[in-house]
């Protein structure tokens, strides 16, 4: 039986397991299982790929999407130039590494751009921001990390300097942060919602909740809102032909 997997940490609710679990069934698949592995450091990986040879691919979400790549034989251009990863396909023993968040990104968030839609800023500083940036580069969007601590690098801020000036300038928020994800769900990143207008755009990568706050607050201000939903399903199905070897 061939086996596929998530790895991340804390798994509370994996959307990955029960989509595969489904798509299995509803396509006739009989001959693969799909399984969550929930592990904090990422050096518990060595004994997952050693007790499970059936394994033949694996998803990576928080936090081990940089952390993969000390196991990687191979990579794609795309995870080398992020630095992280979030698909990986082995087969003869060896891993290899790719990032379908990039198009799963770029397919859902793109269609409700507006030509205002130039400058945004981005919630969170890892692996996950990693896809966003790549693409926001690729489209000559301008961009700042907003973080919850000062880094070194010219374009982060802290979230205390995001003000009215700032918001009427940066249009895109995009939450790649894992605040306000289920069970924490009252949670949102710490932002002057009121000083949102109709112009502005949040997309945010969780999509559990739906709604999260972040959504809610944005859109009580008339902005556009989309969450990561059909970004999970687009890179999920990349994902497969990955592991199918059919791209």
């Amino acid at each position: 039986m061939r086996l596929f997997a998530l790895i991340g940490f804390p798994l509370t609710h994996s959307f990955s397991e029960k989509y595969f679990t489904e798509k299995f069934a509803r396509e006739g698949i009989t001959d693969a299982n799909f399984k969550a592995f929930s592990f904090e450091q990422i050096d518990d990986l060595k004994g997952i790929l050693a007790s499970h040879p059936n394994l033949e691919g694996f998803a990576i979400t928080i936090p081990h999407k940089k952390a993969v790549l000390d196991f990687l034989n191979e990579s794609t251009t795309a995870v080398k130039v992020m630095g992280a990863c979030n698909c990986v396909r082995i087969k003869n023993g060896k891993l290899f590494g790719h990032n379908t968040d990039v198009l799963g990104f770029e397919l859902s968030f793109a269609p409700l751009l507006q030509p205002h839609h130039t400058k945004a800023l981005v919630l969170g500083s890892g692996g996950a921001s990693a896809a966003v940036e790549f693409i926001l580069n690729k489209r000559g969007i301008d961009y700042k990390i907003v973080s919850r601590s000062k880094k070194d690098e010219r374009n982060y801020l802290v979230y205390e300097e995001v003000d009215a000036a700032l918001l009427q300038e940066y249009t895109i928020i995009i939450n790649a942060s894992p605040v306000g994800t289920y069970p924490n769900v009252e949670e949102a990143p710490n932002l002057p919602y009121h000083l949102l207008t109709p112009q502005h755009y949040l997309f945010d990568l969780v999509y559990n909740p739906a709604e999260t706050k972040f959504l809610q607050l944005g859109k009580a201000q008339g902005a556009t809102v989309k969450n990561g939903y059909d970004m999970l399903v687009l890179q999920a199905e990349e994902n497969w032909r990955i592991w199918n070897d059919l791209v």
